[in-house]
């Protein structure tokens, strides 16, 4: 039957759960003025009543911050769970079709990781909703903290699980194609992990309960080496085949999944130093703090130059942006600038501010977060693009599910 007056998502992948990860990450760059702008004292984050507060000062730049995050956050974060609801009713059935068979006994099996990292993304996105829209939240987040690592335990069991299938089918029984494993698409279980840990890290750096930050610690210490240990495994196995075989260019996206995998690692990390220091007593310097940012940010930069280049080689924007060939990895495009715009508010502020380098709200803190909003504005225009490229009806497009 002709592709007429049907939409490209209609045909449903796996990959659509990036949708929804990239919108649940914009709904953070958003949330990122409230957290490095707006004061917070007594807080390690910013809530309802802190923002009311500044509100309430009537700074009109400030005020007008405030609103545009607010707003941000509120269109982003529906965007994210709109689309994750989307994509579980898509799912439905869709193993027992004969493509959901098929990517079941190949490479792509590991396509499903999306489904633990987008409800992964939903539950921090969640929680960023709450301390945003509710008043009097915070008065209750202990009690909250406990549930939410339940939540995360469970989307962590389903990520182990289908990794383990994944693991045992081609371990047991052969069949994982390594010629055709010229991308980095085997690092998306690593990203769904630390997705996972970023989440389970959150209590050890807000809890005032030195059991529950303990547990907290442990529990996010454990995903994330995880992810890290996954994330070179599929560094490696694809970077071999790539210099053999050449890029698969419709997956070319993935060379930059290192940039977000790398950006949530390293909140992972500031929120157990964070952690430590306040209920264990060992506090990392802000020295410290700005190089072990520094070098993440350099870590972020330098694999953003790798896939651009790719992406430039292999002419992708042409064929997979502005021409007929459509692909659910679009979206996988979102994750790094949204990535690089976070981890630079937070190398700003967290680093080169906290360890005196640059004075806060002075002309080079401007001119370093024009950059980190700039990336953030790409990413929002990439979001935008790619909605009504997949969601509208496309009669001569030539889908592609790769």
């Amino acid at each position: 039957m002709s592709n007429i007056h049907k939409r490209p998502a209609d045909q449903w992948s796996p990959l659509y759960f990036l949708a929804s990860v990239g919108a649940g990450g914009l709904s953070v760059t958003f949330y990122m003025y409230l957290m490095h702008w707006v004061p917070h004292p007594g807080r390690t984050v910013a809530v309802f009543e802190d923002i009311a507060a500044a509100l309430a000062t009537g700074n009109p730049a400030l005020t007008f911050a405030i609103v545009v995050a607010l707003a941000g956050i509120a269109v982003f974060g529906a965007l994210n769970l709109s689309l994750l609801i989307w994509n579980l009713r898509k799912m439905r059935g869709f193993w027992a079709s004969e493509k959901g068979q098929a990517l079941a006994n190949s490479n792509a099996q590991t396509q499903m990781m999306a489904l633990p990292l987008a409800l992964a993304m939903s539950i921090n996105g969640g929680f960023i909703l709450g301390l945003v829209f509710v008043p009097g939240l915070w008065s209750v987040v202990e009690y909250l903290f406990p549930l939410a690592m339940v939540a995360f335990l469970a989307v962590g069991w389903l990520a182990f699980t289908q990794l383990g299938r994944f693991i045992a089918r081609v371990t047991a029984s052969g069949g994982f194609d390594c010629a055709k494993n010229n991308s980095f698409a085997q690092m998306l279980p690593a990203f769904a992990l630390a997705m996972t840990g970023v989440g389970l890290a959150a209590p050890a750096a807000m809890s005032g309960n030195v059991t529950v930050a303990g547990i907290a610690l442990i529990l996010s210490s454990f995903f994330f080496v995880a992810a890290v240990l996954i994330a070179v495994v599929g560094l490696i196995l694809g970077l071999r085949s790539i210099l053999e075989n050449g890029v698969a260019a419709e997956q070319a996206p993935t060379l930059m999944m290192v940039v977000p995998i790398t950006t949530i690692l390293g909140i992972v990390m500031l929120r157990q130093a964070h952690g430590l220091g306040t209920s264990f007593g060992a506090h990392m310097e802000a020295a410290d703090r700005m190089m072990l940012l520094t070098r993440l940010l350099s870590v972020e930069v330098l694999f953003a130059l790798f896939g651009l280049t790719v992406l430039a080689a292999t002419g992708y924007a042409r064929r997979f942006l502005a021409g007929d060939a459509i692909s659910p990895g679009n979206y996988a495009l979102v994750c790094p600038p949204v990535a690089l715009s976070v981890l630079g508010q937070f190398w700003i502020n967290n680093g080169l501010v906290a360890a005196g380098l640059i004075e806060k709200f002075g002309t080079a803190y401007w001119a370093l977060t024009a950059v980190a909003l700039a990336l953030q504005a790409v990413a929002v225009g990439l979001v935008v693009y790619l909605h009504r490229r997949h969601f509208r009806a496309a009669p001569k497009a030539a889908l592609s599910t790769a």
